[in-house]
């Protein structure tokens, strides 16, 4: 039967719409799919390609080069010089003992060294860690070639420190070690630089105390690995910013001389330039070698140097603190004279001792010396004029001298725990030791035996502030990348010139008339000479009993119970250039002992070089002559020109 038209056409109506909304649908979703598709290649695309090469491209920085140190002549003390290590990174290494015991198969590592890594490994996972350290290149290669076996192993070329000149810098640089985590707590936000493998920082004295300078900026650079974590490429880079070359004020040869001249002595000197305050040289002896320090001392090395009785680890130039003994009389008699309390021509009776409260007061020559003025006081070093003078001004007044000549203070120098020494006063024992100031107390302090305290340092200070008359200051950094630091030079102190006058003619004398006591240690070169002040300070009390039965030498006595023996000198005495200061620890007597050390380095100062025998007297000239020879043999020569960085 037939179907009637119109069902036919009503049917295709529906069919018509049906495969509209159909294709409406298909088109929608086409339509979805194709912006979603473009939302997430175009739109995304710069966080997607982030996130994938994330995977592949690594960031890392570029230590900087450390900035180098140069002598007064340019010649280099701490310079940085090429390392080769292999480093570690736990996240990409998968199996570590694997890893590690392939590595063993290709070079020998260091046990030490390994167990050092493992405990960084166990503190974070995530900074790389130094499996072998100061490899030899035919090492270095033989790991790189066979890098795609190892995964997580990187050879790497860097920048280590060096101090070509051993043990006569070690007390004035100090030296650079790897970031420990004492250091990184010392810090608040600590540079990302601090945290590459076995980064080297400044530890002690001027490689600390300038670790800002020094240090640099560091820069970036990224790379391209595969899965395996082999470096494909390097896509580009960022260099940092290089650390500040920093030129000090010491002249190298004086510094190496002066430290083979204190050679088998436990002792310290210091060289001041009058003029600007340029510290010369400062040696502490005996020395220890920085270099051992840069990537971790070992344990026996570092015992050696603490149960070495001669302490070679502090800085005795500047941080030991010693009683001045009679290099101290200049500052009481100044203060005397200063004040009105006394005149050069003032005479005082010394019968060998003199009583005060009760208390007898021996001077050094138990005979006495008469009677004497202010000039024979000091140029035989008489205790009991000193003592009277004491007595006469107070102490306030002594302690205020002893500042205004540059004792008792710290100075802001770029060394370790530089010393401040003590000049007392009543209302610092009053404080400190809960007792009043007795007359006792003043009468020691005049001859630098009690309370007081100073350090060489500080008495080469003094003595350029006597020769100059002006608050010289000690520097020690010359310049910066090229940039003169402020000098030393100083102001008037103010002081009557007819009162230093007499000082100075007296110290004059100390060296150069038949009865000074340093007259054995005279220079004679015409022009030359210097003047100077003997010291010997006691580390014991001596006993009435000892006394009367003669008290003991010290070479009858222990070494640690021998007197300190000291000199202080300027030269030339009537155009002062430098001004000395030595200290022996338990070295005796200071004419005997300290002078001879502190003429020789004066001399050194004066001509630069070894001075003409003329420079002797003349029944030392042979002795001289071999005490030259042998010290020249000693200093090799160690430095070398200011050069391009490394």
């Amino acid at each position: 039967m037939k179907r009637p038209k119109r069902d036919t056409a009503l049917s295709q109506r529906r069919i018509t719409r049906r495969g509209l909304i159909l294709g409406a649908g298909q088109a929608g979703f086409l339509g979805l799919l194709a912006w979603r598709m473009r939302h997430l290649q175009v739109d995304q695309a710069d966080q997607f390609r982030l996130l994938a090469e994330e995977n592949r491209i690594k960031i890392r920085l570029i230590p900087p080069a450390r900035g180098q140190i140069f002598d007064r002549n340019g010649l280099v003390v701490a310079e940085n010089v090429p390392s080769y290590r292999i480093i570690l990174e736990r996240e990409e290494a998968g199996d570590v003992e694997d890893t590690i015991a392939r590595l063993g198969q290709l070079i020998a590592l260091d046990p030490e060294e390994l167990e050092r890594a493992r405990e960084e490994m166990r503190r974070s996972r995530i900074h790389p860690v130094t499996i072998a350290d100061r490899i030899s290149w035919e090492e270095l290669s033989r790991v790189a070639v066979n890098a795609p076996a190892l995964p997580g192993v990187r050879p790497e070329v860097g920048l280590s420190r060096r101090y070509p000149m051993d043990q006569e810098y070690a007390h004035v640089l100090g030296y650079v070690g790897p970031v420990s985590d004492y250091d990184l707590e010392k810090i608040d936000a600590p540079d990302q630089l601090l945290l590459i493998p076995r980064f080297q920082i400044g530890k002690i004295g001027l490689e600390a105390q300038r670790e800002d300078m020094l240090r640099g900026t560091a820069g970036t650079k990224r790379i391209e690995q595969n899965a395996a974590g082999r470096v494909m490429r390097e896509l580009d880079r960022r260099e940092g910013v290089a650390g500040k070359d920093i030129q000090i004020t010491t002249d190298s040869n004086l510094q190496s001389y002066i430290h083979a001249r204190l050679e088998g002595e436990s002792a310290a000197a210091v060289v001041i330039d009058c003029e600007n305050g340029d510290i010369l040289a400062t040696v502490s002896t005996p020395g220890f070698d920085s270099n051992l320090f840069v990537r971790g001392i070992s344990v026996s090395d570092y015992n050696a140097l603490l149960e070495n009785k001669y302490r070679p680890l502090p800085n005795k130039a500047v941080q030991g603190v010693y009683p001045p003994g009679s290099t101290f009389k200049m500052v009481t008699a100044l203060a005397a004279l200063e004040e009105g309390q006394a005149v050069t021509d003032d005479t005082v009776y010394c019968p060998g001792h003199l009583e005060v409260a009760g208390r007898r007061f021996h001077c050094w020559k138990r005979a006495g010396h008469g009677n004497v003025d202010l000039n024979r006081a000091l140029r035989e070093s008489c205790d009991v004029y000193f003592y009277d003078m004491a007595m006469r001004v107070g102490i306030e007044k002594i302690s205020e001298m002893a500042r205004r000549l540059g004792l008792g203070i710290a100075y802001d120098l770029p060394m370790t725990s530089v010393a401040d020494g003590l000049i007392p006063t009543k209302e610092w024992k009053r404080s400190s030791r809960g007792a009043e100031w007795v007359i006792g107390d003043s009468v020691n302090s005049s001859i630098g035996q009690g309370f007081v305290l100073t350090s060489p340092l500080q008495l080469a200070v003094m003595t350029a502030r006597i020769a100059t008359g002006r608050a010289v200051t000690p520097r020690l950094i010359k310049s910066v990348d090229g940039v003169e630091a402020p000098t030393g030079h100083g102001e008037d102190l103010g002081l009557n010139q007819n009162n230093l006058r007499s000082i100075r003619r007296a110290m004059y004398d100390v060296s150069n008339n038949k009865r000074g006591t340093a007259y054995r240690s005279r220079i004679t070169a015409e022009g030359m000479e210097m003047a100077g002040k003997t010291g010997t300070s006691q580390v014991r009390n001596i006993t009435a009993a000892e006394r009367a039965q003669g008290v003991r030498r010290n070479e009858d006595l222990p070494w640690e119970r021998r007197d300190h023996a000291l000199f202080v000198d300027y030269a030339p005495a009537h155009n002062p250039r430098v001004a000395v200061a030595v200290v022996v620890e338990h070295g005796g007597g200071g004419a005997s002992t300290a002078a001879p050390i502190a003429r020789d380095i004066t001399l050194q100062a004066l001509y630069k070089g070894d001075p003409p025998l003329e420079a002797y007297p003349s029944a030392d000239r042979g002795r001289i002559r071999t005490q030259q020879e042998n010290l020249r043999n000693a200093r090799p020569h160690h430095g070398k020109p200011l050069s391009d960085r490394a």
